[in-house]
């Protein structure tokens, strides 16, 4: 019997043998890549909806934060509009009690406005006879206006307080103006130019100048002045105008009463 094809036999079955096995794991590998790469693609959607679901909870973690931060704003908001209500109760309460003080207040200064008024007429009439008939124009509206009920309380008091204050400020005001005057007791006026020095002394010149006179407060008239006082008017009423600088005036001023 031969044996060397029996050998080769062998040989060759051998080698199916090995080629098959090598085939079983190289599929068998194939199907480990397979599930490896299949597994790695599920890894990778998983992870996907990890980041996704992590970016959705900071989200609102964030917003969750800033929403306590709104609450605790409003809280404190809360806080201080209750500390506004109680004091704008407050606040109601003492301007209600402020209305019922203010109508007994006004009960009692409409008579105390219309005496103002009353004294303050009797003033300017036994003042110095400068610009009386506006003055005296000034109290009637200002009588007129305390019966009118288009001005408050508070505005007629303050309207007579400024009238006091206008008053006030003659005493202390250099003035030069242009009136009429009857200089001669006759009924007559004339045309002169004033000059008052506060409530000290009130005098006027005639246009020519040749005549120079000063009201009397012992008698109530003018008196005709010398031609001594003549320049010295003059030049107070051109400092009146601020056409010269200030100087010293000499003027024929009523010496003060004793007091009694």
């Amino acid at each position: 019997m031969n044996k060397q094809p029996l050998k080769a036999l062998a040989l060759v079955a051998a080698l199916i043998g090995g080629l098959t096995a090598s085939a079983v794991q190289a599929a068998e590998v194939n199907d480990v890549l397979k599930a490896g790469a299949v597994k790695v693609k599920t890894a990778k959607v998983a992870q996907t909806k990890v980041d996704r679901i992590a970016d959705q909870t900071d989200g609102l973690l964030q917003e969750f934060k800033q929403v306590n931060k709104q609450i605790e704003s409003l809280r404190v908001y809360n806080s201080q509009l209750d500390r506004q209500i109680v004091s704008q109760k407050t606040m109601m309460s003492e301007l209600q009690e402020s209305i019922k003080n203010a109508t007994v207040i006004e009960r009692g200064i409409s008579p105390l406005m219309a005496s103002m008024l009353d004294g303050l007429g009797d003033f300017i009439e036994l003042d110095m006879p400068f610009k009386t008939e506006a003055r005296s124009e000034a109290i009637a509206d200002l009588n007129m206006n305390l019966d009118s009920a288009k001005f408050s309380a508070a505005e007629k008091f303050r309207q007579i307080l400024e009238v006091y204050d206008i008053e006030s400020a003659y005493s202390l005001s250099l003035e030069s103006y242009r009136d009429m005057v009857d200089i001669n007791s006759d009924g007559s006026e004339v045309e002169v130019e004033m000059l008052r020095i506060g409530r000290v002394a009130l005098m006027y010149q005639t246009k020519d100048k040749s005549q120079t006179g000063a009201w009397n407060k012992t008698t109530g008239s003018w008196d005709t002045l010398g031609s001594e006082y003549r320049r010295a008017v003059d030049q107070g009423i051109r400092i009146a105008k601020k056409l010269s600088p200030q100087d010293v005036m000499e003027m024929p001023i009523t010496a003060p009463e004793t007091a009694q």
